[in-house]
């Protein structure tokens, strides 16, 4: 399997190795943890919305090794070994999007979906949520992120009916357990959640994670 560049740079980064505790059990080049197999290790989902509950969606770019030209939450990455979920979210939004973003930690699950014959996502996740203004400069990084767009909850669910393969798996699981984030959370965050948290859109994410998880293949993570 030839390496393009995004392929080049995946090679060459580490990542780190948890149990399904996510207890750090040590590292492993990043290419070998996504091979078709898969090892489990640690990674994030950032949802960023503006303050009317619109979610910032970005488009893998169609170098990427796994899921190219799909749709993505915001920001999806790892966390090196010196940082935690919420540190590595905050590093790596400036890095892929050029603006920064105060986050909060809500819930990490694990699961496990391969992407064609090509690898697969092996993962403990855990999901930040931030918030930024709908005036927010967008950049994109070449070899990273192709599109970037807002889209309303209604809108997405809309799109999750007729086209769910072209969401990246761990996104839909992430907006489905939004109701599972402390109460905290929940409350600090209610104004932003409300139109993705209610029995129509929990409907549609869990038939759209059917078709990608058809063995039920992933889980909230204690």
């Amino acid at each position: 399997m030839g390496l393009c560049l995004g392929e080049k740079e995946m090679s060459e980064e580490y990542l780190i190795l948890v149990d399904e505790k996510d207890n750090p059990i040590g590292t492993e080049k990043k290419v070998k943890c996504h091979l078709p197999n898969g090892i489990l290790h640690r990674a994030f989902t950032a949802l960023i919305f503006d303050k009317n509950g619109r979610l910032v969606l970005t488009k893998r770019a169609k170098e990427k090794m796994l899921w190219p030209d799909d749709w993505d939450g915001t920001v999806a990455s790892h966390p090196r070994e010196s940082e935690t979920y919420l540190s590595s979210g905050e590093r790596r939004i400036p890095e892929e999007l050029g603006i920064q973003c105060k986050l909060d930690y809500l819930f990490k699950f694990e699961y496990h979906v391969p992407y064609k014959d090509v690898g697969s996502e092996n993962e403990i996740c855990g999901t930040l949520i931030g918030i930024t203004d709908d005036s927010s400069q967008f950049r994109q990084i070449k070899g990273e992120i192709d599109e970037i767009k807002w889209i309303s909850a209604k809108d997405l669910l809309s799109d999750l009916k007729t086209n769910p393969k072209i969401y990246c798996p761990w996104m839909i699981i992430a907006l489905e357990l939004l109701d599972k984030s402390e109460k905290p959370m929940l409350e600090k965050y209610e104004n932003i959640l409300s139109s993705w948290m209610n029995n129509e859109m929990h409907e549609g994410f869990q038939q759209a994670i059917k078709v990608h998880f058809p063995d039920g293949n992933w889980r909230l993570v204690d």
